[in-house]
């Protein structure tokens, strides 16, 4: 085993176990249990750890870039309820805001490299602020983009801030500017150029196109889509970890 993979949901760890079935991500478990349950200890021996996974979609973004699955990575695609417009925007008094505890693991592991992403407008919040607060005080260097899926060829905007932590920080003097971070057209993203037919076929229960692919905006019947409505388009991941690759 390679890779730890903590998902709450278990629609969503489910479609993990399956992805790893299929060699789509990297080998490894899935841990169903909420992340203020976990401990420090119970990382031991995984190389890659990756928090709120979701449909797997940093795992798929570390190969995509050539990231080998026994590259030291964390991931973690933190929740967005608090800070999103579809949430109820109750901000760092949200039970659901879970960076802190997120956080704890992180510190005491202290692993390598974290990528992450959120919604944006958690920055008007502070959210980015204290995470990079937090993570500088710990000895990382960080670096954040706001990067959106239409610019990999997706059709529809998508938009999220994506980031990174560097233990290496003597490398960097602060974080990476804007303007090193690719935003080139990726012309393979799409599977027939139409998210509305991908939905259809989804909600009939032809999941083919969908495992992984290129994330979906639309409003849809949640419990059908639920883990492909929240993931990351892993191609723009792909493209934020190629330019963090380029650096280092």
């Amino acid at each position: 085993m390679t890779a730890y993979y903590n998902e709450l949901d278990p629609f969503a760890a489910a479609w993990l176990r399956e992805l790893i079935k299929e060699d789509l991500i990297a080998l490894g478990e899935v841990d169903e249990r909420s992340i203020e349950e976990v401990k420090p200890d119970d990382l031991r021996g995984f190389t890659q750890c990756h928090f709120f996974a979701g449909g797997g979609g940093w795992s798929f973004a570390l190969r995509l870039a050539g990231v080998s699955d026994a590259e030291p990575v964390w991931t973690a695609s933190c929740h967005c309820q608090p800070w999103s417009v579809a949430g109820e925007k109750q901000g760092h008094q949200d039970e659901r805001d879970l960076w802190p505890c997120f956080f704890r693991l992180f510190a005491e592991r202290k692993p390598a490299t974290l990528f992450g992403e959120q919604v944006t407008g958690a920055i008007r919040w502070g959210w980015l602020d204290r995470a990079f607060d937090d993570l500088e005080k710990a000895g990382y260097a960080c670096g954040a983009k706001i990067m959106r899926a239409s610019t990999v060829g997706a059709d529809h905007e998508r938009k999220r801030v994506f980031f990174v932590a560097d233990a290496c920080g003597s490398r960097w003097q602060g974080s990476i500017p804007n303007n090193r971070v690719s935003s080139r057209a990726h012309t393979s993203l799409s599977v027939d150029g139409d998210s509305f037919v991908r939905a259809g076929r989804a909600l009939a229960g032809d999941y083919r196109d969908l495992l992984p692919s290129d994330g979906l905006s639309v409003q849809m019947e949640r419990n059908a889509l639920k883990v492909y409505g929240n993931a990351i388009v892993p191609q723009v991941a792909q493209a934020f970890i190629e330019s963090y690759m380029s650096l280092v």
